[in-house]
């Protein structure tokens, strides 16, 4: 997990161009007004990246199969009333 800067609010209306550029190259910071956390600037998600990251996860946990595998029993999904 990357550590995020601190900037005071005041320091950030001074300087918003040199704060957004630092976080446009995937810097998070966090916005104080007198000393506590007030909001966080951070990069856009890598859709795609986080995509394949999720995508990676839930193939380490899924089994070949499962879903398409017969079950033995008769499915009543289609009996409404």
């Amino acid at each position: 997990m990357t550590t995020a800067t601190h900037v005071d609010l005041t320091e950030l209306r001074q300087n918003l161009p040199a704060w957004i550029k630092r976080v446009r190259v995937g810097e998070e910071v966090v916005i104080t007004e007198h000393g506590a956390e007030i909001a966080r600037l951070v990069p856009p998600a890598a859709r795609r990246a986080d995509a394949r990251r999720a995508l990676e996860a839930l193939r380490q946990r899924a089994c070949i199969g499962d879903v398409e595998s017969p079950l033995g029993e008769a499915w009543e999904a289609d009996d409404r009333p």
